[in-house]
């Protein structure tokens, strides 16, 4: 009786037959014939958190138009957990076969690597960059009364009066603390940090006043903003947002800090090249798409520019945020077991 084995290999799958006595060895096949015909099934999207959160808009707006453009359903399964690091663990041990990959974010790719002691993937060599495809920047907001309207005035006052500066946070270790840390960093500020169990009750006890400043996502923040609740700061990047235009940068007042989060797409580590173009094609179609942008936009995230969404651009971009966050979560003292 013949007995059947296929062996997988990054570029070349042998189909190996043997009989009793004999073995015949077929011609490799190569494996970019395989991404050729990729993608013959569906296609699974992880997304690292809940249903519902803000990476869970963005991902299934591409996981629908990304499937119009492949040709195959893209189905979002949320994997949430451990800030992400469960969902991004599963597709690093996925097959690398293009049909599943990760919509990840800075906290999945960047943080948690510094944040836990024992990460359980290394996001420099466990995946192979798709793209980055947008970018949600934080938003420096205070309670309504803090005697400040710019950042000069806000850090002046802060170093004048550390010992009772309070700053909230959706919790330790989120994008949020870490993106307040940064600024904390950069400005010399020291604040107490008080954690809640996410953004809404942290926005809540600055609307009250029981806190005094916040680094929140400005989608979130936005609303309160408009409504007179919080005073808005600075913008934590390098560029104004469309959606609050009167609102600087910290950059522009003379502190070098860019703090928000992103996403981005990645592939199991040895996923064929053919399979990453194609995956990455679809990112771009889908990033220029008109309903898409003006929706995302108009929540006042950033979708980058093409030469920001190339997967060789992606590869140092990890590196560079990792790089990025090392000190500001050094001096926190934080560690996850």
């Amino acid at each position: 009786m013949a007995a059947r084995k296929t062996q997988r290999c990054n570029g070349t799958a042998w189909l190996i037959v043997s009989a009793m006595t004999t073995a015949v060895t077929f011609a490799a096949v190569d494996c970019v014939r395989a991404a050729d015909d990729w993608p013959n099934r569906p296609i699974t999207m992880i997304n690292p958190f809940a249903a519902g959160g803000p990476n869970d808009v963005p991902a299934r707006m591409f996981a629908q138009r990304m499937g119009e453009i492949l040709g195959q359903q893209v189905i979002v399964e949320n994997v949430g957990g451990a800030g992400g690091m469960i969902g991004a663990q599963r597709v690093a041990k996925a097959a690398p076969d293009g049909y599943t990959f990760l919509v990840g974010t800075v906290g999945t790719q960047a943080q948690n690597q510094l944040l836990y002691k024992k990460p359980t993937y290394d996001a420099t060599k466990d995946f192979s960059s798709i793209g980055l495809f947008l970018e949600a920047p934080l938003v420096l907001v205070a309670r309504k009364d803090f005697p400040a309207d710019n950042l000069k005035d806000f850090v002046a006052y802060a170093r004048q009066n550390s010992s009772k500066m309070q700053f909230a946070s959706a919790g330790t270790g989120s994008a949020i603390h870490l993106g307040c840390a940064l600024l904390n960093s950069v400005t010399n500020v020291d604040a107490v940090h008080v954690p809640y169990r996410g953004a809404n009750p942290a926005m809540q006890d600055l609307a009250s006043g029981r806190v005094d400043y916040l680094c929140d996502i400005i989608t979130t923040a936005k609303p309160q903003i408009d409504g007179g609740a919080v005073k808005a700061i600075a913008i934590l990047t390098d560029a104004r947002s469309p959606v609050l235009a009167n609102v600087p940068t910290a950059i522009e007042l003379g502190y070098n800090v860019q703090a928000y989060t992103w996403n981005a797409f990645f592939a199991p580590k040895g996923t064929p090249a053919a399979t990453i173009g194609k995956l990455n094609r679809a990112m771009l179609e889908s990033m220029h798409d008109p309903a898409i942008r003006q929706k995302l936009e108009g929540a006042g995230l950033r979708i980058v520019a093409n030469d920001r969404a190339t997967p060789q651009y992606l590869d140092g971009f990890v590196k560079s945020e990792i790089e990025k966050w090392a000190g500001p979560i050094k001096a926190i003292g934080v560690q996850i077991d």
